[in-house]
């Protein structure tokens, strides 16, 4: 049996799902718990393709990596950072899709903070360079 999601979790998922910029939503332990239709189209595989994943898993997956092709460590990442310090956070490395294709991203990150502390945080990202934000 599974538990129900905190109300922002499921707020954020719901806004999520009308964006058609891509992004991620974690839960406050940084478990994968939702990623939009367009971040599906950019990595390959939809969300109800994969399904709620730990952090080492979507890691494992996606990368990211930097400009070199290093795994960026995991203490690094913006969602991390939201989650951890609970700030907003950005970088721009690569992400890997099912199929191997590397895309350069920029990703914003920050946290759902509630009176009972963090929820979470949400990640959006778009290809580096472009001011288009629906990620296409």
């Amino acid at each position: 049996m599974t538990t129900q999601k905190p109300l922002e979790l499921i707020l954020a998922r719901n806004l999520m799902s009308a964006l058609s910029t891509p992004a991620f939503l974690v839960d406050e332990g940084g478990v994968l718990v939702f990623y939009n239709e367009s971040a599906g189209m950019l990595l390959g595989k939809r969300f109800e393709e994969l399904g709620t994943v730990s952090a080492e898993e979507w890691g494992a997956l996606f990368g990211p990596f930097d400009s070199s092709g290093e795994p960026i460590p995991y203490d690094d990442l913006p969602l991390v950072v939201a989650v951890r310090d609970g700030r907003p956070a950005h970088a721009d490395f690569e992400i890997s899709s099912v199929d191997g294709t590397r895309h350069r991203v920029e990703v914003s990150a920050f946290p759902i903070l509630t009176a009972h502390g963090s929820q979470g945080a949400i990640a959006v990202f778009w290809p580096a360079g472009s001011s288009n934000g629906a990620g296409h």
